[in-house]
């Protein structure tokens, strides 16, 4: 994963769980993303605890760790490696990873990874556009199109107006004598017995 530095927020979208009304990121993904082990994320965590404090980091209880684990489907080999409660990371959390992990590459990494959590912020906090009025709007500005055709339509002279009224009889019998002449016709000439 390292070796794709542009990560998509919608990679890691994916990997935020809400747990205590926060959004974190779980240690096992974080060091996928990070293209190491998840032992070498949290031993160089455990290094530098003093900047875990537990709004950054906490570890999940045993009900939180059942929760989460009946949240998404893992397959056994996945459940068999997972021995530990893992530790999750909340935004402030991932922010320090990069001064723990001082790498560029986890520095590219680590503004993806923010830039992720500032897209599922922006979703949560943008209203919901109101639908119902901008139909509202449309319909009005729709109707009003439609008075004006209307009022231009009875604006024209009374000579313009005869001249469709015959434009459209014209058409009208045209179509009466086609159907007179749709019928089957007597053949004509010579008979053969």
């Amino acid at each position: 994963m390292t070796e794709d530095l542009q990560l998509q927020p919608t990679d890691i979208q994916n990997k935020i769980y809400t747990i205590r009304g926060q959004r974190v990121i779980i240690d096992r993904d974080l060091a996928e993303i990070y293209g190491v082990e998840t032992r070498v994320l949290n031993q160089a965590v455990k290094r530098n605890i003093e900047r875990f404090p537990e709004d950054f980091m906490f570890q999940l209880t045993d009900v939180e760790f059942h929760d989460w684990k009946s949240q998404i489907v893992i397959s056994n080999a996945l459940t068999m490696s997972l021995r530990k409660k893992p530790f999750v990371f909340t935004e402030l959390g991932v922010a320090m990873l990069s001064s723990v992990l001082n790498s560029k590459t986890a520095i590219q990494i680590n503004m993806s990874i923010m830039r992720a959590f500032v897209v599922i912020r922006q979703a949560i906090t943008t209203k919901p556009t109101n639908t119902v009025a901008e139909l509202q709007t449309e319909l009005k500005e729709l109707k009003a199109y439609i008075e004006e055709v209307f009022t231009d339509y009875n604006d024209i002279n009374e000579d313009t107006r005869l001249q469709i009224e015959l434009i459209n009889q014209s058409l009208a019998e045209l179509h009466t004598d086609k159907k007179r002449t749709d019928r089957p016709r007597n053949r004509i000439g010579f008979i053969t017995e």
